[in-house]
């Protein structure tokens, strides 16, 4: 494995995800990957970019303080967040995938309309979900 992918908002649950993709890089010798995925045009708008470049900014200072090595990836080309995710799993050999989930209501889970169920279900190696601590 050359890789670990993992799928960066700025979240709670994202920033849960960094943490544990950088010890699951650790444990394998591998390379933390961040991408962060938007879809770009009429779905976003100036602020939503200046904000996800500020969280990026915060994500590459976590890094560095952990001393792994990583790339990190925004991409806004239409695509779905699992798409993106999938892509980098491809182009970086990675061997896993970390997302951050919340807690959902009952209604929630049925309405799950989630980038994680996507990622799930296409994914062609294991994910890692994880929570953000209480």
């Amino acid at each position: 494995m050359k890789s670990v992918v993992v799928g960066f908002i700025d979240t709670p649950e994202g920033h849960a995800a960094l943490r544990a993709g950088i010890e699951e890089a650790r444990l394998r010798d591998a390379r933390v990957v961040v991408v962060h995925s938007m879809v770009g045009g009429s779905h976003e708008d100036e602020d939503d970019y200046v904000s996800a470049a500020e969280a990026l900014e915060k994500a590459e200072a976590i890094l560095q303080e952990a001393g792994v090595s990583y790339d990190i990836h925004e991409y806004v080309r239409g695509n779905t967040p699992a798409e993106d995710i999938n892509a980098a799993v491809t182009q970086h050999e990675a061997g896993l995938i970390v997302i951050g989930i919340r807690r959902r209501s009952t209604a929630g889970k049925l309405l799950l309309g989630s980038n994680a169920l996507e990622i799930l279900h296409d994914a062609t190696v294991p994910v890692l979900c994880v929570k953000a601590r209480s």
